[in-house]
């Protein structure tokens, strides 16, 4: 089978000597744990019994982070709900983000080994990997699941916790004009999309949502926040429990710089 595209003997390498076993590695690099074998051979890499015979090593983590509820947790969701990707096969979640920073954030907050690789069609976005049967189980429960992007529910979030979950949202896949009229928030979920409109409406703000086919013929649906007095009103809302760094600079400068101006 032919690795994916970008997937070095570096990389692989890499990856390897981070603590994967080859079952994980090969959704990731494209390979079969012979071919990944292999790799390691030619480069006169030693290999340990554990990885090699593809059991998952156990990466540190906090496995109970879904399952209480903080300003920080519900930002993290909100950025996986949007970002980020259950592997179907292994008991493995995925953060991809073009900032590397946030994922280095997101690993303090879970307590989490810094497992890093690269995704996305150029296979260059940064990508957080956490192994957790448990963490994986609990995202379940919340409805988030392999090939989630169709028909993530919105979560049942606490009203306290709401905004943060919301600002993760945004990190994740929302879009802010460099002007600061508009904002929107893009989903393949109309049930995901149904209920950040109801959020908006909920804060008062004047949001819509309009729908448009992708090419494979599936609905993608946009959730708008418009107008230069209505992103400041949200930033207010979104950044009011944020930390000085759990947030995507440009978005939060984008919505707040006519605050002073209201």
């Amino acid at each position: 089978m032919p690795r994916n595209p970008g997937m070095t003997d570096e990389i692989i390498i890499k990856l390897y000597k981070s603590g994967m076993s080859f079952k994980e590695m090969g959704p990731i690099v494209g390979l079969s744990d012979r071919a990944i074998r292999g790799v390691m051979y030619k480069h006169g890499v030693l290999m340990n019994r554990e990885q090699y015979s593809g059991q998952p090593r156990k990466h540190k983590v906090n496995e109970d982070y879904f399952k209480v509820w903080t300003h920080e947790m519900a930002w993290v969701l909100g950025l996986f709900v949007t970002d980020g990707h259950v592997n179907k096969q292994i008991p493995s979640i995925y953060f991809s983000q073009k900032d590397e920073r946030i994922l280095r954030l997101i690993a303090k907050y879970m307590e989490a080994d810094y497992v890093f690789a690269t995704t996305g069609p150029t296979k260059t976005t940064p990508t957080l990997i956490i192994n957790s049967k448990e963490i994986k189980k609990e995202l379940e429960i919340m409805g988030v699941i392999a090939n989630k992007s169709l028909r993530v529910p919105f979560p049942s979030v606490p009203e306290k916790y709401l905004a943060s979950f919301v600002r993760g949202v945004i990190d994740g896949d929302g879009w802010v004009q460099k002007t600061g009229y508009v904002m929107n928030v893009t989903s393949g979920s109309q049930d995901f999309a149904a209920g950040l409109f109801s959020v908006f409406q909920s804060w008062q703000l004047h949001s819509d949502i309009t729908i448009t086919v992708s090419p494979a013929g599936n609905p993608i649906y946009r959730i708008w926040v418009k107008g230069k007095h209505e992103l400041p009103k949200l930033a207010e809302v979104i950044y009011n429990n944020a930390a000085t760094d759990n947030f995507i600079f440009h978005k939060r400068q984008r919505m707040s710089q006519r605050i002073d101006y209201q």
